[in-house]
C-alpha cells in the first residue's frame, strides 16, 4: 500500500483545507516544488496534486506549478485533480509528464465523459468519489447527490478507470481518523484499486488500513497529518511496506 502525500495548490502555494472550504485554508509552503522534493526525499513513490483554484474555476489554474513538479521528478508517478473538464486538459497534463488525471464532479454529472476518456487515455484515468453517509458529494462538497457511492464505483469500473479515490468528506482535514469500514466496503464491491483519502491522523490509521489492504486498498492519501507532524511520512510508508508484505 502506497502512502501518497497530497500537495494542494491554491494561488501557487501549498495549502490544506478543512472539509473542502476554500476560506478555511492553512498555507504550508510558498514553494510547492520544494515541498514535493521533501516528500520524495522521505520516500514517496507517488504524489497527489490538487489544483484547488482549478476545481472551483472549472479549468486549470495552477498548471504551471504542476508542470514544474512533473519536470523536476520525471520518473515519479503523479496524479492530478481539480478543474479537469476536457480531453484537452487531460492531454496537456499527460504531455507534461503527469501519469494520472483525476475526474471528480464532472464524473458524477456527466458519466459518459469518463467512458470517453478511458477509451482515449487507457490506464491514465482515475475517478475521485467524495461521499458522506454513502452518498456522493459534488461541487466542492457543497451538495450531496442522490447517487450511491458503490453503484457509481461499479459503473466507473465498467468504463475502465484505473482506480477510485474514495474520500469520506466528514473526516477530511479534521484529523478524526480514517473511515476504514466504509473504505473496505467499497473496495470489496469492485475489482479495481481503491485509494483511501480523508481523515488520516497518525500511524494507527496507516496500521488499520494496512491490515485490510488485501481487500483492494492500494494507497492512502495523506495531507494535514504529515504537514503538522501527527504522522511521520517515512515511518508510515515503512510500516505499510512491512504489514502489506507479510
Amino acid at each position: 500500500m502506497l502512502l501518497i502525500p497530497a500537495i494542494d495548490l491554491k494561488e501557487g502555494k501549498c495549502v490544506r483545507l478543512r472539509q473542502g472550504r476554500m476560506e478555511d485554508d492553512t498555507v504550508f509552503s510558498d514553494d510547492p516544488v520544494a515541498m514535493a522534493a521533501r516528500w520524495v526525499e522521505a520516500g514517496a513513490r507517488r504524489l497527489h496534486l490538487v489544483d484547488l483554484d482549478g476545481a472551483f474555476a472549472g479549468r486549470p489554474v495552477n498548471a504551471e506549478v504542476i508542470h514544474r513538479i512533473s519536470k523536476e521528478f520525471p520518473e515519479l508517478p503523479i496524479q492530478i485533480g481539480g478543474g479537469i473538464r476536457s480531453k484537452e486538459t487531460v492531454q496537456s497534463y499527460l504531455d507534461a509528464g503527469v501519469q494520472f488525471a483525476i475526474i471528480g464532479t464532472k464524473a458524477v454529472n456527466e458519466p459518459d465523459f469518463v467512458g470517453d476518456l478511458c477509451l482515449e487515455f487507457p490506464g491514465h484515468i482515475i475517478v475521485g468519489l467524495d461521499a458522506k453517509d454513502g452518498k456522493v458529494a459534488i461541487d466542492g462538497w457543497s451538495k450531496l447527490s442522490k447517487h450511491d457511492v458503490i453503484d457509481m464505483a461499479k459503473q466507473f469500473e465498467n468504463d475502465g478507470v484505473e482506480a477510485i479515490i474514495y474520500t469520506d468528506i466528514s473526516r477530511d482535514g479534521m484529523m478524526q481518523g480514517v473511515n476504514v469500514e466504509a473504505t473496505v466496503k467499497l473496495a470489496q464491491a469492485v475489482n479495481i484499486p481503491i485509494i483511501a483519502s480523508g481523515g488520516i491522523t497518525n500511524i494507527d490509521d496507516i496500521r488499520a488500513l494496512s491490515e485490510v489492504a488485501n481487500e483492494g486498498i492500494s494507497g492512502a492519501i495523506t495531507g494535514r497529518a504529515i504537514y503538522e507532524g501527527g504522522l511521520d511520512f517515512a515511518e508510515g510508508q515503512a510500516l505499510a511496506d512491512k504489514l502489506c508484505n507479510r
